[in-house]
């Protein structure tokens, strides 16, 4: 029962973060990326903690623990191991998100997150060893075409130009996220999967402000937006990353990975209904491939 909840889990995080794209996109027209990762982080950050230090907490951990077997201590290598997660998923993985993002359409970036689960399973490959089957190629080029195919135009755009920066960001935000969704197996065991993300999120927020204010940075933004950056630090952000430690504990890393992937199909779809972001043949072609190569990737790893 706990491994289906962990499907719904992970399903659940695929949704929100096909949203975030969209209200990013809409919230970096009034602030810059790095202030707009900074707040948040930062409004994230006091959320979880809020809720751990409140009467709310041991029925929060009731429910996400079921009957599972969980960790109650931490470890200090373990506590190095959030650091390192802090750093690549709060900071630098948001940061090279946003600033592609501002550069590209929020459909491209969606399309082009898929490329996390490509790394996931080279970092399992490289780093922990796993077997690589033999239609695995076949999912690998799947993924290395559509990537190509998404960040070029069509291969349109191999000169050097904001669209293919943009789009290069959004690919390195992917491995970074990914470095966080591998790393983050060996924590997700952990009791206290509330207060272990928050600490996460007031690490990021922590050195994202301070680069924020070393850049002079503005953190203005128009009332009639605040609702959509709290959907975004609340809903798409703190939800997501209690709910991703969740999946992991329940059905892995790899297949949390794989149905995240979908967030990149919820992330284009929102964008085109939201934004009235347009989708191109090839778009829709090329996104398709790599959802096919990402599904290929998940039945081979069963």
């Amino acid at each position: 029962m706990d491994r289906i909840w962990g499907y719904w889990a992970a399903l659940t995080v695929a949704l929100l973060f096909g949203v975030w794209f969209t209200l990013d996109k809409i919230l970096l027209g009034n602030l810059h990326p790095f202030a707009l990762a900074t707040l948040t982080y930062l409004i994230a950050s006091v959320t979880l903690l809020a809720i751990s230090f409140s009467s709310l907490h041991p029925k929060v951990l009731r429910i996400l623990h079921g009957s599972t077997k969980v960790e109650k201590s931490i470890t200090r290598k373990e506590y190095a191991i959030l650091f390192l997660t802090a750093i690549f998923g709060a900071v630098i993985a948001p940061g090279l998100s946003l600033y592609g993002l501002k550069q590209i359409t929020a459909v491209n970036a969606a399309l082009l997150s898929n490329t996390e689960m490509f790394f996931i399973i080279i970092i399992g490959i490289i780093f922990l060893k796993e077997s690589v089957k033999r239609y695995d190629f076949l999912a690998f080029l799947f993924i290395i075409l559509g990537t190509i195919s998404l960040s070029t135009n069509n291969f349109q755009d191999l000169n050097l130009n904001p669209n293919l920066y943009g789009n290069l960001f959004v690919i390195g935000a992917a491995f970074f996220w990914s470095l966080d969704t591998s790393l983050s197996k060996f924590l997700s065991k952990k009791r206290d999967i509330v207060f272990i993300t928050g600490i996460k999120c007031a690490i990021g927020g922590v050195i994202l402000l301070l680069i924020s204010l070393y850049l002079g940075l503005n953190f203005t933004l128009p009332l009639n937006q605040l609702p959509l950056l709290l959907m975004v630090s609340i809903g798409c952000l703190s939800l997501s990353l209690v709910l991703i430690y969740f999946a992991i504990r329940e059905i892995g890393s790899t297949r949390t990975g794989s149905i995240y992937a979908l967030s990149s199909l919820f992330g284009a779809l929102i964008a085109f209904l939201i934004l009235k972001e347009s989708f191109s043949l090839y778009q829709i072609f090329f996104g398709i491939l790599m959802l096919l190569g990402v599904f290929i990737l998940y039945k081979n790893q069963g």
